[in-house]
């Protein structure tokens, strides 16, 4: 099984979502934004985008955020959802996938508020359920969904790594951690702040789980 690589500064990515939190200013995820073969903006994002010089692939969201003469010049590309039972980044995402982008890059999810950052990162879980081939890149890490699965990371060692359940009563196993893993991850805490000893750990889970890797 090939490990899930880091992201790099290199990497040209098929579709970069940007949400409307801290815009990246880290190495690793302003140049995953220059370099994406095509940038979705959440609606929020999309002026922060476009007054940096982007050119947004598509503007998704109830458009709230958006100024008046921005929805009329980027009308073509403009993807208007009303519905307020889910956030701009899962609009996004669903958008992506009905246009069979499955592979996604979710940029500028954190910072500005908590509660909106930690919404953002669990969401990832059932970004997964859904069919995506998903991760978040922040300015200094990434986060990675399983759902119940065995999953190989690239990693270095004593790279900081962090696992996240969203079910307390999943089963989870690792190898190639400095710390053992308990049976099960019951409060969010459990599995943070262990460490990779080499170029590569294997997370196993029963149930949907975020991995994170800090650069």
């Amino acid at each position: 099984m090939e490990p899930l690589r880091l992201p790099t500064e290199r990497d040209r990515d098929e579709v970069v979502i940007l949400a409307d939190g801290d815009y990246p200013s880290g190495v690793v995820a302003s140049a995953l934004l220059r370099n994406a073969a095509r940038v979705v903006c959440c609606d929020g994002a999309a002026a922060s985008f476009i007054a940096r010089g982007g050119d947004p692939y598509a503007i998704v969201g109830d458009c709230d955020s958006l100024p008046a003469g921005l929805r009329e010049r980027y009308a073509a590309v403009l993807h208007h959802e009303t519905e307020q039972e889910h956030n701009d980044q899962t609009k996004a995402v669903r958008y992506c996938l009905a246009a069979g982008m499955t592979h996604l890059t979710i940029l500028g999810a954190t910072g500005k508020r908590e509660d909106h950052t930690l919404g953002n990162i669990s969401l990832l879980a059932d970004y997964r359920a859904m069919g995506a081939r998903v991760r978040m890149v922040t300015d200094r890490g990434v986060f990675d969904p399983l759902r119940g699965e065995k999953v190989v990371f690239e990693s270095f060692p004593g790279e900081h790594v962090s696992i996240f359940s969203l079910d307390p009563h999943a089963h989870v196993s690792g190898e190639g951690l400095v710390y053992p893993l308990p049976e099960r991850l019951d409060s969010w805490w459990c599995g943070t702040l262990n460490e990779a000893i080499g170029d590569s750990f294997t997370v196993r889970s029963s149930g949907p789980m975020i991995v994170y890797r800090l650069f």
